[in-house]
């Protein structure tokens, strides 16, 4: 269970969970039952002490994950739209 693990070793998980399937925070937040504000923490301050190469690669993908996020809030949204469209068609 990843509440019993030390902060150290939740960071470096975390970290290799999301590069290992380009997740979101939110998407690892999920799996691993934690909030996402914990996820981000631990990545972003707690990661970079403990494993700086590991961190620096998550900060690429977590910079990606930002340049990308209006496009799948996009996606959501028509995804949200269509699904009412077609409630309402039936």
């Amino acid at each position: 269970m990843i509440s019993d693990w030390t902060g150290r070793e939740r960071c470096v998980v975390l970290g290799d969970y999301l590069l290992e399937h380009a997740a979101t925070v939110r998407e690892a937040a999920r799996v691993f039952g934690v909030s996402k504000s914990t996820v981000h923490k631990d990545v972003t301050e707690r990661l970079r002490h403990v494993n700086n190469a590991l961190y620096l690669q998550v900060q690429e993908l977590l910079t990606k994950n930002k340049q990308e996020r209006h496009l799948r809030g996009g996606e959501a949204t028509r995804k949200k739209y269509t699904a009412e469209r077609q409630i309402g068609e039936s």
